[in-house]
């Protein structure tokens, strides 16, 4: 397994904090939790922690980015995207300012707190805000490109973060922005487009399904907004099946962004959604939780199959 998204994006902060002095952070006094804890110790008269009030924090980055700072703002996933959303509508997207809203504990990894504290709707929400720009990346190293990518946004960014480890994966070429969809594994007969750790999974289920005789194109989806429908297109009119893996409910994230985008184009093709129906879910190890609610491998493996 390689490094967690949250300390690799903490790490990043800090070091981009060092070279660029118009980066301040916010924190809702979760900072060991989300790792702006790095940045806090480097440059503590550019750390703020504003206590467990979300909708004030996102103002005061507001405010701040008004006067020519790049706010960073740290919290869990789901308390920004619920308790932070009339003020992400209202102060950020609609005045288009350069905030970046770093959710962490995405997905079930924030896992033995249960249903609320499990953000399975955030990105959902996030995506319907206009102007708002949704990452969800699948490693380390693309949580690190797409801090990169969000301090050069010229309006707010909302970027989704796994508390565990990730495994590694194969790194984007130099110059391949994180809003372009990655074709990690070529394929005829399926397509299985991925974002987070499903990516993960999706790669290991193309391997299943290769020893089975089935070639399966593995895509990694780390922008849902803005969303490359042109890539995941060529793939679906080649294959003519297409199989959604997403740590959130199967409901208006990463599977509903695919289908709107096919539908527009008028293609004909088989879908399953691989990710939580529509229920609340309950508190476990991660591991187990993601298996109870079909997000793993053998699940995609099991929805490819069917299809085909």
């Amino acid at each position: 397994m390689g490094e967690t998204m949250r300390d690799a994006f903490g790490k990043k902060l800090a070091a981009l904090g060092a070279v660029r002095k118009e980066i301040v952070v916010l924190d809702a006094d979760v900072s060991s939790s989300t790792k702006s804890s790095y940045f806090a110790k480097a440059f503590p008269e550019r750390f703020f922690n504003v206590g467990v009030a979300e909708a004030n924090m996102v103002d005061v980055a507001g405010g701040l980015a008004t006067a020519g700072y790049l706010p960073v703002v740290n919290a869990f996933a789901i308390f920004l995207a619920l308790k932070g959303t009339d003020q992400i509508r209202n102060v950020l997207a609609y005045n288009s300012l350069p905030v970046v809203l770093a959710g962490a504990y995405g997905g079930l990894s924030d896992s033995f707190d249960g249903a609320s504290h499990q953000s399975l709707a955030d990105v959902a929400i996030m995506r319907v805000i206009p102007g708002l720009r949704v990452l969800v990346p699948a490693d380390a190293a693309e949580a690190e490109l797409a801090l990169e990518y969000a301090l050069t946004a010229d309006g707010p960014t909302y970027i989704r973060l796994n508390r565990n480890e990730s495994p590694e994966l194969p790194r984007r070429g130099a110059g391949v922005s994180v809003e372009k969809i990655r074709v990690l594994r070529p394929g005829k007969d399926v397509t299985i487009a991925a974002n987070g750790l499903c990516v993960s999974f999706a790669l290991e289920a193309a391997e299943t399904l290769s020893q089975k005789g089935i070639s399966a194109e593995v895509l990694d989806v780390a922008s849902v907004k803005p969303f490359d429908a042109n890539t995941l297109a060529a793939s679906v009119s080649k294959t003519g099946a297409l199989v959604s893996a997403e740590e959130h409910n199967v409901i208006g994230g990463l599977s509903g962004a695919c289908a709107e985008a096919l539908a527009e184009r008028g293609l004909s093709y088989k879908l399953a959604r691989v990710g939580v129906q529509d229920r609340f879910t309950e508190s476990g190890p991660y591991v187990t939780i993601l298996k109870k609610y079909g997000i793993n491998a053998e699940e995609i493996v099991a929805r490819a199959e069917a299809l085909l």
